[in-house]
C-alpha cells in the first residue's frame, strides 16, 4: 500500500470539521425550524409582525439561519481548499482540479494561493 502524502491528512481534517459543522448545522436548522413554525402559528393568530418580531427570543429566526449559512461557507470553504492541496500534492493537474470542482483553473489556482498564504501566516 502507498503512502499517502500528508497533504490528505489537512484535508481529512477538514472534511472531519465539515462534516461536524454539518451535524451542528442540522441540529441548529430542526430548532430554527420548530420556531418558524411557532411564528407562521402566530400570524395565523392574527398577531402583528411588530409583536412577533418583539417577542421572539434572541437569536431570531434570520439570526440563526444566517449563522448557519456562514459556518457552512467557512467549513465548506476550508474543506475546498485543503481538498484541492491534497489532489494537487498527488500531482493532479490544476486543470483537472478545476474541472473535478466544476470551476476555472483561475478559481483553484486561488484556493492554493489562499491555502499557502494560510500556511504562510500561521
Amino acid at each position: 500500500m502507498t503512502e499517502l502524502p500528508s497533504a490528505t491528512d489537512a484535508a481529512t481534517k477538514a472534511l472531519e470539521e465539515l462534516v461536524a459543522a454539518i451535524d451542528e448545522c442540522v441540529e441548529q436548522l430542526q430548532h430554527s425550524r420548530a420556531r418558524a413554525e411557532q411564528l407562521l402559528a402566530s400570524r395565523a393568530d392574527g398577531v402583528s409582525w411588530l409583536d412577533i418580531v418583539t417577542a421572539e427570543s434572541r437569536p431570531l429566526v434570520v439570526e440563526s439561519v444566517s449563522a448557519v449559512l456562514s459556518t457552512l461557507a467557512r467549513t465548506g470553504s476550508a474543506f475546498r481548499r485543503e481538498q484541492a492541496h491534497a489532489l494537487q500534492s498527488e500531482r493532479v493537474s490544476i486543470n483537472r482540479i478545476a474541472a473535478l470542482f466544476g470551476v476555472t483553473r483561475q478559481r483553484i489556482s486561488a484556493l492554493l494561493r489562499e491555502r499557502a498564504d494560510d500556511e504562510a501566516a500561521g
